[in-house]
């Protein structure tokens, strides 16, 4: 019983900073594309294109700025997403076999989906004859950011059960982890031998590490910024090794009577990512120019397969697949929801924003500058459109919910 109340906690503190968090990222991304088009455009591009070296040790690396979010910051916040994981699966939701099939099969449905968009829609733009067609950026509409789709369902449905944005929150975290193996699978074509092993001897120590009941939050640190360190050298995606340095951290407390060494990682770590980390990133990943852009930017292949992935292929997705659990008896609806209400959550699954920027610049060379700018046009117009269906179906779903109680 105090297990579960502890994970009920813990569940709760993260969606308030969740919530909090999206219309920090929402400001972010619109901070990024006004100033992408206003006379200090030349600035934030200087900035995010500004060459940066990091030398410590017999370590050096010099990349842009931007890439240093990408590749640096966001592998703290992979780091936190892997402690999500891991605590959902052992303690939370996702130990819980019978809860478990309805958001997992509700997750894959909404990354199959928005996939089979993309590729129907690049495939009859090339059937068509139109040139632009990019098959490869099928992955880029499959994630749900979990900070937005949270905030945005904060906002439209405050007075939804509690246990409706628990259904949320699993489902994006499922979602998540299939875009972390996505990016393992695809977006790894070379790597270097010697540093991918000294990357998995780091994480080795860092289970041995764990092992060690008292051991100082510092020598974590060490053992994450050495497998990191040797992974961005190897040529992996350093997302990866956050996922992966996360799943060596015990959740066993130091000392009886404490929060556990995940946990304590989770509620330390979590604010930074939501509030600095994200934000950091959508300011650099969000800003394209309008200018130079014609109807073939606005409309071409990847634009359109990415926003229509993400408005008709998640809610098609998401609410199919519910539906089909729910209609084979597989599973139950969860407590008090309204087949309307899945169906705005369904929409709302479409908020791709951040990870669905950061497969982006994996997907496609951060020098194909067309690709890039079409890409973010299809995120924030996907993003956009499923953000404004959501909100308006769940807020007239609360207002129905509300005369039917009156009554």
């Amino acid at each position: 019983m105090l297990t579960e109340v502890m994970a009920k906690r813990i569940t709760l503190d993260f969606l308030k900073t969740e919530s909090a968090s999206g219309l920090i990222l929402a400001t972010a991304a619109l901070a990024a594309i006004v100033l992408a088009n206003s006379p200090w455009a030349y600035a934030y591009f200087g900035f995010i294109h500004q060459p940066f070296t990091i030398e410590i040790g017999a370590f050096t690396e010099t990349l842009p700025v931007g890439d240093w979010v990408k590749d640096g910051l966001m592998a703290v916040f992979f780091f936190v997403v892997g402690l999500e994981i891991k605590y959902e699966i052992i303690k939370g939701e996702l130990a819980n076999p019978r809860r478990l099939a309805l958001p997992v099969i509700a997750a894959l449905g909404g990354m199959v989906g928005p996939a089979l968009i993309y590729l129907a829609v690049n495939a009859g733009m090339a059937g068509a004859g139109l040139p632009g067609a990019a098959p490869q950026g099928w992955p880029v509409p499959v994630a749900t950011d979990i900070a937005f789709a949270i905030a945005a369902l904060a906002v439209a449905g405050p007075k939804l059960p509690p246990n409706f944005r628990v259904f949320l929150l699993t489902l994006a975290i499922v979602d998540d982890l299939g875009a972390v193996g996505l990016i393992g699978l695809l977006f790894t074509h070379h790597f270097r031998i010697m540093e991918l092993l000294g990357a998995l001897l780091a994480l080795a120590g860092m289970g041995l590490l764990g092992r060690w009941r008292r051991a100082p939050y510092l020598f974590y640190l060490l053992g994450f910024i050495i497998v990191w360190g040797f992974t961005l050298k190897s040529g992996v995606s350093t997302s990866l090794a956050g996922v992966a340095a996360a799943a060596t951290i015990p959740l066993e407390p130091r000392k009886p009577g404490r929060p556990g060494v995940l946990e304590d990682f989770m509620e330390g770590l979590h604010p930074y990512v939501a509030f600095l980390i994200l934000p950091l990133f959508a300011f650099t990943a969000a800003g394209f120019t309008f200018r130079h852009l014609g109807l073939s930017d606005l409309f071409g292949p990847v634009a359109l397969g990415v926003a229509a992935g993400l408005f008709f292929g998640k809610q098609i997705g998401v609410f199919g697949a519910t539906a089909l659990v729910i209609g084979l008896k597989l599973a139950r609806r969860p407590t008090g929801a309204k087949w309307i209400e899945l169906y705005g959550l369904s929409l709302l699954c479409g908020l791709g924003f951040t990870m669905s920027l950061f497969i982006g610049q994996l997907a496609f060379p951060l020098s194909d500058a067309a690709a890039q700018a079409e890409v973010r046009i299809g995120v924030v117009a996907g993003s956009l459109a499923s953000t404004v269906a959501g909100m308006a179906v769940l807020a007239w779903a609360q207002r129905r919910r509300a005369r039917e109680e009156a009554d």
